[in-house]
């Protein structure tokens, strides 16, 4: 039996991403955000878990921790390294020439990315072995860092959250994204069709849109599915709204994103992942914190 994704060692699992990445990449026009492409990634490649985004493990020391973050960033820091992209700015990641031009299989790949990045890596463990010795497969080097563990800890605390409490939040984030909540409809128990919410945006032009909100408080296991988006379609249809917004806290299957793209109704859908980065964006009910990491100037012997 084929392995799955899981299965695979992390330094394989590292290996297979870097030609989705280079794909998905040339599917967004050359250049994205990480999310973006990481996102892309899942959405795109069969073979990768549709949780990937969300799935989170705990290791030993009792950290909780995304596997699929770590393969994919260094999958991301070894294609940097060939070369094959380049990091203009933190987040942000570009194909180059090299990358763009690059037509062949995953393994002429990896051959010549490992070829002129594992020497790189060599270096700075020899520099610095503690904080530079990434290539060991160590579960404990997968505990989150400080700017990661956040997360991990918002998106138990919404799954935490009793359904009536988290469809609360769920409308005072889409009023941060500028939609007026209607103070009535959407916001019973029951009785109100399958919606979680309902409000209007308003356009440059005047134009108002009417916008339904659905939210599912699942656990990060349990994805949503197609027939999920075509229940939320029929309430839609019930209230009218030429839009909707989908926010779980959990991910949604490929047929689930296929579905919310078909007709005239797009549905913007909102996972686990997303809605963390929402909630850091309009701060909403967190306080920001400032920290500093030190540079290679302080562990360098230069």
């Amino acid at each position: 039996m084929e392995k799955t994704f899981y299965d695979l060692a992390r330094k394989d699992q590292e290996a297979y991403l870097m030609l989705p990445i280079i794909r998905e990449l040339k599917r967004l026009g050359g250049q994205g955000t990480t999310k973006e492409v990481k996102r892309s990634v899942v959405a795109n490649d069969e073979y990768i878990p549709e949780d990937a985004l969300t799935k989170t493990v705990t290791s030993r020391k009792g950290n909780s921790y995304h596997p699929f973050a770590y393969p994919f960033n260094f999958a991301v820091t070894n294609l940097v390294m060939a070369s094959y992209l380049e990091r203009p700015k933190p987040g942000q990641i570009v194909l180059t020439d090299k990358g763009r031009s690059f037509q062949g299989s995953s393994k002429e790949l990896t051959t010549n990315v490992y070829k002129l990045s594992l020497p790189i890596w060599a270096e700075r463990s020899k520099r610095n072995a503690q904080k530079h010795s990434v290539i060991k497969d160590n579960e404990d080097n997968t505990s989150t860092s400080k700017s990661e563990e956040w997360r991990t800890e918002l998106l138990d605390a919404l799954i935490a959250l009793k359904p009536s409490k988290f469809e609360l939040f769920c409308r005072a984030l889409v009023k941060k994204m500028h939609v007026d909540i209607d103070e009535v409809i959407g916001v019973k128990l029951s009785g109100d069709g399958g919606i979680d919410g309902y409000g209007y945006m308003t356009t440059d032009d005047f134009r108002t849109t009417r916008v339904a909100i659905q939210a599912k408080r699942w656990e990060t296991d349990n994805l949503v599915s197609s027939p999920e988006i075509d229940k939320f379609r029929g309430a839609m249809d019930k209230y009218r709204a030429e839009y909707g917004i989908f926010i779980t806290t959990s991910s949604f299957t490929r047929d689930a994103i296929r579905a919310s793209r078909l007709g005239t109704r797009v549905v913007t859908l909102i996972d686990g992942d997303h809605l963390v980065d929402l909630v850091a964006k309009y701060q909403l009910y967190v306080t920001p914190v400032t920290t500093y990491e030190l540079g290679d100037f302080f562990t360098n012997d230069d």
